[in-house]
């Protein structure tokens, strides 16, 4: 098995364009049933041996992530908070991104119960963390990689859940259509009653609906932003269905940690 190679970026990394010359990022189609839950599984490596180390920003997505890194191995609900990553001499970082809402059926416990907190492999996939690490972690070729991630899902695969494509139909709806501000839209496009769409999200998903639509504008306009499409940031506010620029710039520097004005600033002196 060959896994396909997704060559388009991935969203939620800040001054994407220089990072890239730092490491590199590719990403794999899960085969299967997999893809019934996994989003796909990436995999970071770098080499900046005799360079500074660089510190790279991520901002969060709706996603719960198996992490395997050497001493750090985990299961990670998706968070709120913006976190980094220190980039130094070499090393490699594999994971697997569940869809929203993919991660709830192998646990059966609420994902916000889990988002303080990651979660041992072994507690979820019956494996220990050093074990997972030597096997993967050693490969040079990304394909056995994966395979290796595959088989240990795999053993340990539920039931589908309905409720997965509903989830994710909802936030790929939210990530494409600009117009959507409010949860009550969803709710009206979805025939959803709004607590039944929060009880939802909180369950499988661990943030709440309106925390993703937030989320999604904020990562549009720091994307657009790194292309060099911000010379106007009252029209960027407006495209992104804010009303007034001042709410913008208060979201923007709550989960980027800059205004507007300093992240550009900030990509043209990296």
């Amino acid at each position: 098995m060959s896994p396909h190679h997704l060559p388009k970026p991935s969203m939620g990394i800040l001054h994407a364009n220089h990072g890239a010359r730092k490491f590199r990022l590719t990403r794999h189609v899960p085969s299967g049933e997999l893809g019934f839950f996994v989003k796909h599984f990436w995999i970071v490596s770098w080499d900046i041996t005799g360079q500074e180390p660089y510190r790279q920003e991520i901002v969060p997505n709706p996603c719960a992530n198996l992490v395997v890194e050497k001493g750090k191995t985990f299961v990670y609900a998706p968070t709120k908070a913006k976190y980094s990553y220190l980039l130094q001499g070499k090393g490699c970082v594999f994971g697997a991104k569940f869809k929203p809402g993919g991660y709830y059926p192998f646990v059966q416990r609420p994902i916000s119960e889990l988002a303080e907190q990651p979660v041992h492999v072994h507690d979820v996939f019956g494996v220990d963390a050093l074990t997972l690490e030597s096997s993967i972690l050693t490969q040079t070729d990304e394909g056995q990689m994966v395979e290796i991630a595959e088989r240990l899902l795999s053993r340990r695969l539920p039931q589908r859940d309905d409720n997965i494509i509903l989830i994710n139909q909802i936030v790929e709806r939210i990530l494409a259509d600009r117009a959507i501000t409010r949860v009550e839209q969803i709710c009206k496009l979805f025939s959803l009653n709004i607590r039944k769409l929060q009880r939802l999200f909180d369950q499988y998903v661990g943030v709440s609906p309106k925390w993703v639509i937030k989320l999604y504008r904020l990562q549009n306009a720091a994307e657009a932003m790194d292309h060099g499409h911000s010379s106007d940031l009252l029209r960027l506010s407006l495209d992104l269905g804010y009303y007034d620029q001042s709410h913008f710039i208060k979201d923007f520097k709550a989960l980027i940690g800059t205004t507007p004005d300093e992240y550009v600033r900030q990509i043209n002196v990296k």
